[in-house]
């Protein structure tokens, strides 16, 4: 029965030391993005021109609405 509780102990321990080492990789920035960024300037104005085009036909049916009352 106490090779359990030895094995539980280490477990916790093990889980812990992991634990810590991911939030210290997170805080020093290991999985940061630097790509996308780069990437996602070049089709950025792909993506603003059809919000445009929906905005505009948002406000051609918003115009027709109140002229038609």
């Amino acid at each position: 029965m106490s090779v359990i509780y030895v094995l539980l102990a280490i477990s916790i321990t093990v889980a812990i030391v992991f634990f810590i080492a991911f939030v210290f990789s997170v805080k020093s920035g290991q999985y940061d993005d630097t790509y996308t960024p780069s990437v996602r300037m070049l089709f950025e104005d792909e993506v603003i021109k059809s919000k445009d085009k929906s905005n505009s036909n948002k406000k051609e049916i918003k115009q027709t609405k109140s002229t038609n009352q």
